[in-house]
């Protein structure tokens, strides 16, 4: 039988493995870390269940596909349930929006801010729905693996403008600075500067249109566990605690993986699912291959990092929706700190996530379970000791949300913890502690990006943020069907 072992259960590897089993392809997840997940690893603390995240869950049906490959439905075994508003946006000044796919309400909002951005914003959404049809419908699941696909799908990339930045286009349509932000923020969330990152990336806005915003029920974790249930029901093994430490080579072919508890296996075909440096340079150390890769890697740009702050409250606040931004006073000045000038500011914009307004069930009864998350620039733009300022920015950040919105949040805390950059780094391997990999521009992107297949030992696969289309759950998970299609080209 033809066997692949995949590196990594987060959401790309464990997409991946199902459709390598669900194709006959007997597959092996090894998976360092005691929970599957990757960034989407969570915990249990006093009673509160915290999701590492990601929390914003689009295009159900690329997660559905996963199923329904061998006649199954996803509602076995994950109950997603829709969240409105998507988001509600906050500014210092107090004013609102409220972000969603209701027609007439999200005309209401944009209206509140400018009554002449209506007719502007309905441009922008035609033009949304063209770059979602081709950037994300076309090329999200098509690997690039030589310059000439890349020439292929140049035209079409032109014709909208994809040289601009998102913010770039958002302006060309839009007046109102809010409603700039509001339309163009989104790129936040797979990594990439709202004014650096391709316009491409206003397809994020179809898609949420189009598909609407959810959220597992018991949160992502479940998402995780569901997916975990699923592949091992068709047959597929799973290795948790189980640091890869070498992929072994012969010549151009990957043979297998080295575990301390398992020593070395072999497999037809090796696909990785972790951090892109990590798999290259030390994964795969002892070939040339690895060394060459990783030079080459460490001259390209790559995302932020972020700062989580989790934190479960007595109380509770069904006035305060599932998802929130809070922006700071700066937008572009902030950007700037984070990905250019390496500092860490006094300022921040917030993405506040309080998944117990829509399950309770996450925290214990009469209690909120929420998250704080704040990017700020990699370790190899702020190697400040993290330890020491950790807590300083928590406080910070829990002051800041008691201005906007928990007067007495200090008072309410019965449980907290942070994650930083150095984290990232110490359980992901993720490369200068980056939460998302490559930075999402246009020059590394596609073809420019890591490809699905290694461009020298052919047996060896890439799947996840780092490879192509890029980081977020349609992202990775679109990612494992461009790598699972070779793949089974290659060994069916």
């Amino acid at each position: 039988m033809t066997t692949a072992a995949v590196i990594g259960a987060g959401f790309g590897g464990l997409a991946l493995a199902i459709r390598l089993q669900s194709a006959g392809i007997q597959t092996t997840v090894f998976e360092g870390r005691d929970k599957p997940g990757g960034r989407a690893y969570h915990w249990n603390k006093d009673g509160f269940i915290f999701d590492a995240g990601p929390t914003v869950i689009t295009d159900p049906p690329c997660l559905k596909q996963l199923w329904e490959l061998t006649g199954h439905d996803i509602s076995e075994d994950v109950d997603l349930v829709p969240v409105m508003p998507f988001y509600r946006l906050n500014w210092p000044d107090g004013s609102n929006f409220d972000y969603s796919n209701d027609d007439e309400q999200l005309r209401a909002e944009i209206a509140k801010l400018n009554p002449d951005d209506v007719a502007g914003y309905e441009r922008f959404l035609k033009y949304s729905e063209g770059v979602h049809d081709e950037g994300y419908l076309k090329l999200g699941t098509k690997a690039f693996l030589d310059f000439t696909s890349m020439i292929k799908a140049a035209p079409g990339l032109m014709k909208f403008q994809a040289w601009r930045s998102v913010y770039s286009i958002v302006s060309s349509y839009v007046k109102s600075e809010k409603l700039r932000e509001a339309l163009s923020f989104h790129t936040l969330l797979v990594g990439g500067h709202p004014m650096q990152t391709s316009a491409i990336y206003t397809l994020i806005h179809k898609l949420e249109k189009a598909g609407g915003v959810w959220f597992a029920k018991g949160g992502t974790n479940q998402l995780i566990a569901g997916m975990v249930r699923h592949f091992e029901r068709i047959g597929g093994t799973m290795h948790l605690s189980t640091p890869i430490q070498q992929i072994t080579t012969k010549g151009d072919r990957a043979t297998g993986v080295v575990t301390e508890a398992h020593g070395e296996q072999t497999f037809d075909a090796v696909a990785t699912n972790a951090d892109i440096m990590h798999s290259y340079r030390d994964l795969l150390s002892d070939n040339p291959r690895g060394k060459k890769a990783a030079r080459a890697l460490s001259r390209k740009k790559f995302s932020p990092s972020l700062f989580v702050l989790h934190f479960g409250l007595k109380g509770t606040w069904p006035g305060i929706p599932h998802h929130m931004i809070l922006f700071g006073p700066r937008y572009k000045g902030l950007l700037d700190d984070i990905y250019t000038n390496g500092v860490l500011p006094e300022d921040f914009s917030l993405y506040l996530h309080h998944p117990t307004v829509t399950d309770p069930g996450m925290a214990p009864e009469g209690h909120s379970t929420f998250y704080a998350l704040a990017p700020v620039a990699h370790q190899g733009k702020l190697p400040i000791d993290w330890e020491k300022e950790g807590p300083k920015l928590a406080d910070r950040i829990l002051d800041e949300i008691g201005r906007r919105l928990i007067p007495d949040i200090h008072e309410r805390v019965v449980t907290k913890f942070h994650y930083t950059p150095a984290d990232f780094g110490r359980d992901l391997n993720a490369h200068l502690g980056s939460a998302f990999s490559l930075e999402p521009v246009l020059t590394q992107s596609a073809f420019f990006r890591t490809h699905n297949r290694d461009d020298v030992i052919n047996n060896l696969y890439f799947v996840g943020a780092g490879t192509h289309p890029g980081a977020g759950i349609p992202g990775v998970v679109g990612s494992a069907k461009a790598t699972a299609d070779l793949m089974i080209a290659d060994m069916v």
